[in-house]
């Protein structure tokens, strides 16, 4: 029988990601694959609590339909979230989604029809991509340097793309690269998107989530002209499974987006919204934070100790502040995919860099996630990719001196 799928069904393939973190389950195999926070953090006793509580004292009522917008006390929660970090918002401007992802497919189906242009980072987050291929949009990226996207280029960009729909970043520890944009260019961003008329979906799921360095307000702060669409997350802070994400923007924009999640899915899970505002008013979330932001920073460490001490010379890496990943460049005549598939030989997983392009992929690029390893892993680990990455160092070092002889 052959299906008559829709184009954007038959323009799905599976993807060199997929399949790496498929194949990275195996029991034996240490991943340093996936964008996972660590398990053991959870905070399984005090959500079982919360649980109980909600159940106890709202009963069938927990598990009845609630509204597309949210539940409102994780609203009111999550609008103290972000007035702790200079964002200021009112009930109507903040809806719960089904994580953060599903706020970016939804930005896709408010914003986009085939052909209009989306601007992002090079490289960029491979799902919002996906996203956005989704509804065959043009997406544009931008060169980035250790300080995020290059405003320089942003602004021939927009030059070149005036009818662009919006700037799709992660400003801080961003995904892949685990790089943060600094407070001079997210002023310069907002300048640049007042001035193109253009909007800003900013991404920020890891930036509860800094361990050194000195905390940098998001761009959504010097939005004068509500052209910033915020999101957020509960699954680097909290849960992943609870799914719970949200999204902050002017409530004409809000209400659109309230349109198409109830044909997603009418609302996100009611009860999981309330075990985490029940959570929330018993315990002390920003103290869960400071436990997770400690081990991450040990774990970080960990990993760059690891690739200094046991990673070739020639290999560059950056030193993210915060965040789950760091990003790594070997020499620009290796091929990190191929390096991926024999480490997978030796029992231990990464994402090579090229899927996170949009174009011209760097194929010599590597992202390690560190947050759900520990140290002993992370060293093993570590090992078992320098010794393969020293395989391969030496043996095109040979063919080197057979060309030359």
């Amino acid at each position: 029988m052959q299906h008559k799928y829709a184009r954007r069904a038959n323009a799905l393939e599976p993807s060199e990601m997929r399949l790496i973190l498929s194949s990275s389950e195996r029991p034996e195999l240490i991943s340093f694959a996936g964008g996972l926070p660590a398990s053991e953090l959870f905070p399984i006793e005090e959500l079982k609590a919360a649980s109980h509580a909600v159940l106890t004292d709202q009963g069938a009522a927990s598990l009845q339909y609630t509204s597309t917008m949210g539940y409102v006390p994780l609203r009111q929660a999550v609008m103290e979230r972000m007035e702790a970090i200079g964002i200021q918002s009112d009930l109507q401007q903040v809806m719960i989604t089904s994580g953060s992802q599903q706020a970016i497919d939804l930005t896709g189906r408010v914003f986009l029809d085939e052909g209009d242009t989306v601007i992002c980072e090079s490289p960029t987050y491979l799902a919002a991509i996906n996203a956005f291929n989704a509804y065959h949009a043009n997406i544009v990226d931008v060169e980035m340097d250790e300080d995020g996207m290059k405003m320089d280029a942003l602004e021939r960009c927009l030059q070149e793309n005036p009818q662009a729909k919006f700037i799709y970043t992660i400003p801080d520890f961003q995904n892949p690269t685990g790089r943060t944009l600094t407070l001079e260019r997210r002023k310069r961003m907002i300048q640049l998107a007042n001035e193109f008329d253009v909007l800003i979906l900013e991404d920020d799921p890891y930036g509860a989530i800094r361990f050194s360095g000195t905390p940098i307000p998001p761009i959504k702060q010097f939005d004068t002209e509500g052209r910033v669409i915020y999101l957020s997350s509960f699954s680097k802070i909290f849960a992943p499974g609870l799914r719970l994400g949200w999204i902050c923007a002017e409530e004409e924009i809000l209400e659109k987006y309230a349109g198409f999640k109830e044909s997603a899915d009418m609302h996100t899970d009611g009860l999981a919204q309330q075990m985490t505002a029940k959570y929330m008013e018993l315990y002390d979330l920003d103290a869960h934070i400071e436990t997770i932001k400690a081990v991450y920073r040990e774990r970080c460490e960990t990993m760059l100790d690891c690739i200094a001490n046991y990673f070739p010379e020639n290999i560059s890496f950056n030193k993210p502040e915060g965040g789950l990943f760091i990003w790594a460049e070997l020499p620009d005549s290796m091929n990190a995919g191929d390096i991926a598939l024999k480490c997978m030989e030796n029992n231990v997983a990464f994402v090579p860099g090229a899927p996170f392009y949009v174009r011209a992929a760097q194929k010599n690029t590597m992202r390690l996630n560190f947050s759900n390893s520990n140290p002993e892993q992370i060293k093993e680990g570590m090992k078992r990719i320098a010794e393969v990455l020293h395989r391969e160092f030496n043996s095109v070092n040979r063919a080197i001196e057979e060309l030359v002889k």
